[in-house]
Formats: structure tokens, C-alpha cells, sequence
């Protein structure tokens, strides 16, 4: 009972804490408090497939988490910082995993629902500001592959193709969590007939 209680609790912290009166910064914030709460997980995800030979350095890939889990709070003062700052995050957090683990591992594959999150934080209005953040995971690909240098710590080939299986998968399915909690924001057809004028 005290665990389902403190479990509760937290849950109903976390919703506030990402709730926001801005529609896209709200539905931001829930998507940078899923990547924080990923952080923690991701180097024993890489141990799992590849072996622990990478540690220490598997741990650094845990520093984007005050990044994504301040994103709410950020957005509650600025809901369009907030929205920003999530692309960035997850953009630059993209590029440092790609330096820290190699090219081969796949975390590069994370470069494309960067894109995607960046094309859909934005309003029309903002359509300006959006193809700019979009393009940086782009320009990140464009100018920084080939060129990021050996890894701190190399893996064995099958820990490669391990690893980058893995990154796929997860890049696919936080592309699929992306447009689904991006898909709350918009009105279905049938919905648009039914409401009053």
C-alpha cells in the first residue's frame, strides 16, 4: 500500500510538473520527462547488448537528464524556450551519444525523430523558427558524420551490430511515442462535424 500510494504521488507530481497552459509546450514536456526518465536506463541498456567494457564511459550518456527534466520547468516561465530547448537538447544529446559510443553503434539513427520533434513543437506562426531547429539535426548529420573521430571506448563488432539494432528500435519507437502524444492535439474529422459552430 505505501508503494502504490508514493507511486501514486509521484505520478500526479509528474503530470502537474508537465502540465502547461501552452498545448504544444505541455505535450513537450511530456515527451522531454519520457526521455529523462530513459536517461538513467540507457546505460544498462548498452551493457545489456554490448558488455560493461564500455563503463565508465557508458555513464556520461546520463547527462542529459537534468537537461530534459528541467524542460518543464523552463516552460512554465517560457513556454517557447521550453519548446526550444527540448529540440536542442535532444538534438545535441544525439550528437554527444554518437561521439561517445561511435558511429557504429547507431545512436545517429536518434537524428531523425530530432526532426521530427522539432517540425511538430511549433505553430504555424513559428513555421520560421521550426524549419531552423529541424535543419540542425540535418546540418548535425550533414557536417558531423565521418568526422566524429574513435570512440573512448570501442566495441567488439557483434557489439556494434548489437548496438545498433537496439538504437534502431528505439529510435523507431520514440518516433511512434512522438506522433502519438502529438496526435492528442488535433481534432478528429469526425469530431470537427459533431462540434457546435
Amino acid at each position: 500500500m505505501i508503494l502504490q500510494s508514493t507511486l501514486t504521488r509521484t505520478k500526479a507530481w509528474l503530470l502537474d510538473y508537465a502540465d502547461n497552459h501552452h498545448p504544444l509546450a505541455a505535450t513537450g514536456n511530456l515527451v522531454a520527462l519520457v526521455l529523462a526518465g530513459n536517461a538513467p536506463f540507457y546505460p544498462i541498456y548498452v551493457a545489456l547488448v554490448a558488455g560493461t567494457n564500455g563503463m565508465p564511459w557508458l555513464l556520461l550518456t546520463m547527462l542529459s537528464f537534468p537537461f530534459f527534466f528541467s524542460v518543464p520547468a523552463l516552460a512554465r516561465r517560457n513556454p517557447l524556450l521550453g519548446r526550444i530547448a527540448l529540440s536542442l537538447t535532444a538534438t545535441g544529446n544525439t550528437v554527444f551519444c554518437t561521439w561517445l559510443l561511435g558511429e557504429r553503434s547507431g545512436t545517429e539513427l536518434f537524428l531523425l525523430p530530432c526532426a521530427t520533434l522539432a517540425s511538430l513543437l511549433f505553430r504555424r506562426s513559428e513555421r520560421l523558427l521550426m524549419l531552423a531547429l529541424a535543419g540542425v539535426p540535418v546540418a548535425a548529420y550533414l557536417l558531423l558524420h565521418g568526422r566524429y573521430g574513435a570512440p573512448p571506448h570501442e566495441y567488439q563488432a557483434d557489439g556494434y551490430a548489437a548496438l545498433f539494432s537496439m538504437n534502431a528500435v528505439s529510435a523507431g519507437m520514440i518516433s511512434i511515442f512522438i506522433g502519438i502524444v502529438f496526435s492528442g492535439l488535433f481534432a478528429d474529422p469526425a469530431d470537427r462535424r459533431t462540434s457546435p459552430p
